[in-house]
């Protein structure tokens, strides 16, 4: 009898530890599905749905539609690193300002009024 050969790719699969985090078991679950939606391609056994999903993928307004998001997160990254920077401006007016007081002879502005 001959015996099964074990492909490489079966090794791998095997050999790999298990997930220790949600995160990372999501994404082993969604490469064996990558893994099995490519069998089925190869194979011609893939369901339609499956090979539109892949059209998809691969057109151009959906590689558009994913610069436009990677673009909208910079920009809310950029918002917000905006509004830590006014943040630091306004201690430091507040600060230039309270050592402009003293000087003249003043004391500070209390902030907790603001």
């Amino acid at each position: 009898m001959a015996t099964r050969r074990v492909s490489t790719q079966d090794q791998v699969a095997s050999r790999r530890p298990p997930a220790t985090t949600p995160e990372a078991r999501e994404n082993q679950v969604i490469a064996k599905a990558f893994d099995l939606a490519e069998k089925r391609i190869q194979e011609g056994t893939a369901s339609a749905q499956e090979i539109v999903h892949f059209l998809k993928l691969g057109s151009t307004r959906e590689q558009l539609e994913q610069r436009r998001l990677e673009t909208d997160i910079r920009l809310a990254e950029a918002k917000v690193e905006s509004m830590g920077d006014a943040k630091k401006n306004e201690a430091l007016y507040q600060e230039a300002l309270n050592a402009m007081r003293a000087y003249s002879g003043h004391g500070p502005i209390d902030s907790d009024d603001d």
